[in-house]
């Protein structure tokens, strides 16, 4: 019976057995990285659960970590055992045909001071080891067979060179509590390529919070104060035999990171910009660059051929507050292309120059063949789009429909309050991308964000301070959809199915015609793929959020997913992976 790490028992339970049958080959039986492969795309060509059998998908077994918090961790299937990662960097490695705890390891962290809520998004499985980026900012490798520590890379202390901390602005916002600050960490699943472990740090952007007298947010969160507070974000490589750092990226240069004050994106859209005004400011923060952002939220794909890895970066700093970065702050909120060898940049697009609003170039990069055939990069945006790229040049070959109706996009925070949608959380974020070799599987969140620019009178010999909050923009629809969208036929919008809550970890597409999705109030999703009609809900007992994967075992295909679990107001958030057989999928009645 599986165990967990830590106090809390397992739950279990029996598979249901299926005549094997369009079961892949062993090596594609396999889940061996972040998006299935190299390319991202979420996809495999397993056909055992199909159309005509989703129906029938049992728990086969369960396995509870005993950790609190949100399980966002995509697991990893190699020759038949499951590692997966916590929200606190403890491994476990699974027998991925009953759940039977192989080995664990638990992380002793070094610092407690992280950025925002602790969670971890996997690992990456490579040359007998297990690769694990953690939030106290090291990097980590493992026995795969034992889960003993092979090497240990302290690659950033998280509290080092902070350029603010809620102590600090306490004061300045006028005695009012402030919580959050700018601490650099690791969320994302590593990149194993060419002998190289890489990863990139988040927390560079991170905002701050003004607490009401209950402790809560004083209606909303101030996510970007005047002046220089931030983080520099970077992408690193270490040699995964050794742990030695090979290169080092960082997303906002030395010099050009004002760009050319453009007016409008590179797809065309007015950004609506005060450009005299920032110009004006420009000689006052020549130096903002040192603390501009862009964060890494999640794994790059990889072209062997080109040897270019493609990465997301995240939102310039102070986040959502643009006068005391005056320019295009590059490169944040980009699609770049890196020589994989040497981390030096080969081409970049920026979606949004000059952010005010959150959209983190946050979704997992996938590789297709795009339009005329053309070797092709796309990226899944928090403004709305889908960008499909030359990988090699990085011209924008096609943009899809829009996934959700903008509202003021692009105008900017006012004292009034504008609102905008989509809001911060996108219509795209961090949950992967599904692309079947034809259509783009996406959960989109349709909603929109009031943007309010706040000011602290002087006081005491301190000078006025502004910064931009953000909330729920009242009257405004707040829903989910998945949406199909045909990346060979122009970007056009096939259907597109509203869900009863919230979609949250991203889809799962498989060749047996299905898209997986999960739901915040506990329900796993397929989807004829074709249509978007739902086929089958397994309600799992608490809401999902880590990402979907499948793989074949003796002649049965399993689908694992992870999700955190409500036990109850002492114990907080259990985080769990289970799984289900012939339409197997981690969910199923917990018992305590």
């Amino acid at each position: 019976m599986p165990r967990s790490i830590g106090l809390l028992a397992a739950a279990a339970f029996l598979a249901v057995v299926v005549p094997s049958s369009g079961i892949a080959g062993a090596g594609e039986a396999d889940w061996p990285a972040f998006g299935h492969d190299h390319s991202n795309r979420n996809f495999s060509p397993l056909s055992q659960i199909d159309r005509t059998t989703v129906a029938g998908l049992r728990p086969a077994w369960i396995f509870q970590t005993g950790v609190t918090g949100y399980f966002q961790a995509q697991p990893i299937m190699v020759d038949g055992v499951l590692y997966v990662s916590t929200t606190a960097n403890h491994v476990a490695a699974l027998d991925a045909r009953d759940g039977r705890v192989l080995w664990t390891y638990t992380h002793k962290a070094r610092t407690e001071k992280i950025f925002g809520p602790p969670s971890n998004r996997g690992v990456a499985v490579s040359g007998g080891l297990v690769f694990e980026a953690t939030m106290d900012g090291r990097v980590i490798a493992l026995d795969a067979k034992t889960g003993r520590l092979v090497w240990d890379r302290e690659a950033v202390r998280p509290e080092e060179g902070e350029s603010e901390t809620a102590s600090g602005l306490t004061e300045a916002l006028g005695g009012k509590a402030v919580q959050g600050s700018s601490r650099l960490g690791f969320k994302m699943p590593p990149l194993v390529a060419e002998g190289l472990v890489i990863v990139g740090v988040a927390g560079a952007g991170y905002g701050l919070h003004v607490e009401d007298e209950k402790g809560g947010l004083d209606g909303g969160a101030v996510v970007g104060i005047e002046g220089g507070y931030g983080r520099r974000g970077w992408l690193a490589a270490y040699d995964a035999r050794t742990g030695e750092e090979r290169w080092r990226w960082y997303v906002t240069p030395s010099e050009g990171w004002e760009g050319s004050f453009v007016e409008r994106t590179a797809d065309g859209n007015p950004l609506r910009r005060d450009i005299a005004q920032e110009k004006a400011a420009a000689p006052a923060s020549r130096e903002a660059w040192r603390v501009g952002g862009g964060s890494l939220w999640m794994t790059p794909a990889f072209d062997p051929a080109l040897g270019l890895i493609f990465v997301g970066t995240g939102n310039p700093a102070p986040q959502n507050f643009g006068l005391s970065r005056p320019g295009d702050n590059l490169y944040t909120m980009c699609l770049v292309a890196l020589d994989v060898h040497t981390g030096k940049l080969r081409w970049y697009f920026q979606q949004v120059p000059h952010d005010e609003w959150g959209y983190d170039v946050a979704a997992p990069p996938f590789l297709l063949d795009g339009p005329g055939g053309a070797k092709a990069v796309a990226s899944a945006s928090k403004t709305g789009w889908i960008y499909v790229h030359d990988r090699a040049t990085g011209k924008l070959l096609e943009r899809s429909a829009p996934l959700l109706a903008q509202k003021n996009l692009f105008s900017p925070p006012s004292a009034q309050g504008t609102v905008v949608a989509p809001g911060p959380l996108g219509a795209v974020s961090w949950p992967p991308t599904a692309y079947d070799g034809r259509l783009a599987y996406v959960q989109v969140r349709h909603g929109a964000t009031t943007y309010t620019v706040r000011t602290v009178p002087a006081s005491g010999g301190r000078p006025e301070i502004r910064f931009t909050e953000t909330g729920e923009a009242k009257g405004e629809p707040s829903f989910s959809t998945l949406t199909a969208v045909d990346l060979a036929n122009q970007g056009r919008i096939v259907w597109s199915v509203r869900s009863a809550s919230r979609l949250s970890g991203g889809t799962l597409a498989t060749g047996g015609g299905l898209v997986f999705s999960g739901e915040e109030d506990g329900h796993l999703d397929a989807h004829d793929a074709a249509t978007g009609e739902t086929l089958s809900r397994f309600q799992c007992g608490a809401g999902i959020s880590g990402p979907a994967i499948t793989y074949a075992l003796d002649g049965r295909q399993y689908v694992a997913r992870g999700g955190s679990v409500c036990l109850n107001s002492e114990l907080g958030l259990d985080e769990w992976i289970s799984c289900r057989v012939q339409a197997a999928t981690g969910c199923g009645s917990l018992s305590k």
